[in-house]
């Protein structure tokens, strides 16, 4: 039996199920074969705000309010004329054409923390058996790999105090041979290939050099050729030099890197990191075929101290971390394939309460698309004086996935996906894609 650093080739092979949430990785490889490869390769990159961002102090400032609504920040003009934002956030105001922020999003209906409507467009309240897949585990059922040995769904969470704030966005009724591939999760702590825990994920150097020893090894011995078609592949993803120098750092040349940074790679609170380099792994992993990539970002649940924590631990790395993903997808011409999402579950009340936080608000929330081709430098929707109600063009979740959908190729409305009662589901609820965008 093949021993590889001192384990067994069985024991290696695990490694794949280890990141993908128990399966396989020929089960996994199974399910994409049967659902056909898509021909062009259109992707998303999607950030989670944890635990919800307070929508009116970062793209919809309320001057004009009392100032227990309005708050203490004051808006700045940005690179369109007649949109404006907080002045926190000088580096996405400067790009303000390349981007969309949406000023009325709702579809929360309890105000409870979870990430599942972000991943979903849909409720966790209202499920069908099994649970919504998300849109990552969607399009890798749909679409499959573009590369056999890059999965088409990645998700950069590591795991949080709060499970949901840790959630890639769950595979639901679609299974775990979907499911996000994690090596910013469970599998970097699993991805160890000595009893000493050497030789890890984080060590991507000497990784390639004990997989390239396998290669050998295997090869040496006649055993390759002989391995089922689809264990074969799983080997491929494993020793796959493409993925791994995907999740390489070190291989972007150190401008781009600083124009990235590095952030915070600890989990805030109970919440995820502000991991700048999460968004430079984002697009490395997109170019290299990820069809689907989520990143969660910082813990946004601010029931106190809500504009100290804005202004000094959160708006400038998520201005920052923006500012360069969004450029850099301009600068390598990547800006019509690649769709950007950034939001939070809900938003946050305009009364400012006497810890001066902000609680929580499904009323209404607010977003930031760019890329995807789609139009940009516009603001869409709006709300009251108060920052509390909306009063133009009402944005639901459910819209902004079926126009992420349309821009994959993809009809959610001539779709069907079969629950684990048999019944088929479109990929969406009665939402169309957003005319505004498109």
């Amino acid at each position: 039996m093949l021993s590889v650093l001192g384990q067994s080739r069985r024991e290696f092979l695990k490694v794949g199920a280890l990141g993908l949430g128990g399966l396989s990785l020929p089960g996994l490889l199974r399910a994409e074969q049967a659902s056909g490869v898509g021909r062009s390769h259109k992707a998303v990159i999607m950030i989670y705000m944890v635990g919800a961002p307070p929508h009116q102090d970062m793209y919809d400032l309320k001057m004009d309010a009392p100032s227990e609504i309005r708050g203490e920040f004051k808006p700045i003009n940005t690179k369109v004329p007649g949109i404006q934002i907080c002045e926190h956030l000088p580096k996405i105001a400067s790009i303000m054409d390349k981007v969309i922020p949406l000023r009325s999003v709702y579809g929360s209906p309890s105000g409870d923390h979870d990430s599942f409507i972000c991943y979903t467009g849909r409720t966790v309240q209202k499920q069908a058996p099994g649970g919504w897949p998300s849109i990552g585990a969607t399009v890798s059922k749909l679409l499959g790999s573009t590369n056999k040995s890059v999965p088409p769904f990645f998700g950069l969470a590591p795991d949080s105090g709060h499970p949901p704030y840790g959630s890639p966005g769950h595979p639901g009724f679609l299974g775990i041979a979907n499911g996000a591939f994690r090596p910013s999760g469970p599998i970097s702590r699993n991805m160890v290939l000595n009893s000493s825990n050497a030789v890890n994920l984080t060590d991507r150097a000497e990784l390639l050099r004990v997989f390239d020893r396998i290669r050998r090894d295997i090869d040496g011995k006649g055993t390759f050729d002989g391995m089922d078609a689809l264990h074969r592949q799983s080997l491929e993803i494993l020793t796959s030099s493409k993925m791994v120098e995907a999740l390489d750092l070190s291989k972007e040349p150190l401008v781009v890197r600083e124009r990235y940074g590095k952030g915070d790679s600890k989990n805030y609170g109970d919440g995820a990191p502000r991991n700048l380099e999460h968004f430079l792994m984002a697009r490395r992993l997109v170019e290299a075929g990820a069809r689907v990539v989520t990143l969660n970002f910082g813990r946004w649940d601010f029931h106190s101290s809500n504009f100290s924590e804005c202004k000094n631990t959160h708006f400038p790395w998520f201005d920052h971390g923006m500012h360069a993903l969004i450029s850099d997808l301009h600068d390598r011409g990547l800006d019509q394939d690649v769709a950007v999402v950034a939001w939070g579950e809900f938003g946050r009340t305009p009364q400012i309460n006497k810890d001066g936080g902000r609680d929580h608000w499904p009323q209404v929330g607010g977003g930031l698309i760019a890329g995807g081709g789609f139009r940009t430098g516009q603001v869409i929707g709006g709300t009251d004086r108060n920052g509390g109600t909306i009063t133009k063009r009402p944005v639901h979740f459910g819209e902004v996935h079926a126009s992420l959908y349309h821009h994959f190729g993809i009809d959610p409305h001539a779709v069907t996906l079969t629950d684990l009662s048999g019944r088929p589901n479109f990929l969406v609820d009665d939402w169309k894609a957003m005319p505004e965008l498109i």
